[in-house]
């Protein structure tokens, strides 16, 4: 449940902060007109993201059961290169995400409504559709026939948009750069976890040989039943009889990654910031994400 809260968290909180940015900028323009553009194409990102994921739940059901692990399997190695890629390019271009949402809703100011609703669409919608897609597989591989995936990752969201609404008012102020650091360094451990299940996916559809090629097997003390076995699963996607391909790749994708990701990039002090004023026009100021 941890882990699936984390990824509501993280994702919800970078789409948070891009509303956040783009309505702060309106009123702070004088622009009020144009927030109810802004609010439609971020309703129809929203409701695309929705969409999709209730495509990927309810169309897998009808699939056989080969088909559904190759299906999962596929989509989570996708999640995973997608949610790398991610935390890797937000870490190199955090500091230019105002500037540059701030050029594209001038640009979209001067086209008109249709050109407004587009802005917000694009700007929420791709972050939308990669939770979704993570989350979906994240819950997949965490799944213990419970709700509770589910709910760890609606209370991440709902947190990400309490928090977003916190910064719009100025109310709170903590390090975005060092959250977001170790944030998606954690996600990068859920991550790997994803990928090995999604491996274990295809093994059981037979895509990839080595299912019976087990690594270890401690399901005798830790067995997957147990609050501390379903612990684990939720936090880590940990699993106490992997094989032995699983256990590799799990290795080869989380040591290299996580060791470039939390490598120091030397950003100077200071850095960073971005001012986000309430409707009156107040400003507060809160580091932004960067690496």
């Amino acid at each position: 449940m941890f882990g699936n809260y984390l990824i509501g968290l993280r994702e919800g909180l970078e789409a948070s902060l891009v509303v956040c940015i783009l309505i702060a900028y309106l009123v702070k323009t004088g622009r009020k007109d144009a927030l109810k553009p802004i609010w439609m194409g971020i309703g129809v990102a929203i409701a695309l993201a929705l969409g999709f994921g209730c495509a990927l739940e309810f169309g897998s059901q009808e699939l056989t059961f080969e088909a559904q692990e190759a299906l999962g399997g596929s989509l989570s190695i996708v999640a995973v290169g997608l949610v790398t890629w991610m935390v890797f390019w937000m870490r190199r271009t955090a500091r230019h995400l105002k500037s540059e949402l701030h050029g594209r809703l001038d640009a979209a100011l001067a086209m008109g409504t249709g050109a407004l609703v587009a802005t917000a669409f694009l700007a929420v919608g791709r972050e939308g559709l990669e939770t979704a897609l993570f989350v979906w597989a994240s819950v997949h591989a965490a799944s213990d026939g419970t709700p509770r995936p589910l709910i760890g990752v609606a209370l991440g969201l709902a947190t990400a948009v309490f928090l977003g609404w916190l910064f719009y008012r100025g109310a709170l102020k903590i390090n975005l750069a060092k959250f977001f650091t170790w944030t998606g360094g954690m996600l990068v451990v859920v991550a790997a976890g994803v990928l090995a299940y999604g491996v274990h996916d295809l093994q059981e559809a037979d895509w990839i040989p080595g299912l019976r090629n087990l690594a270890f097997d401690i399901s005798g003390t830790i067995p997957p039943d147990s609050w501390y076995g379903t612990l684990l699963k939720g936090v880590l996607n940990f699993q106490p009889d992997p094989t032995v391909l699983q256990v590799t790749v799990w290795a080869l994708y989380l040591v290299p990654t996580l060791v470039i990701f939390l490598a120091p990039v030397g950003f100077a002090s200071g850095k960073g910031k971005v001012k986000v004023p309430d409707e009156q026009g107040s400003r507060g100021s809160q580091p932004t994400k960067a690496s």
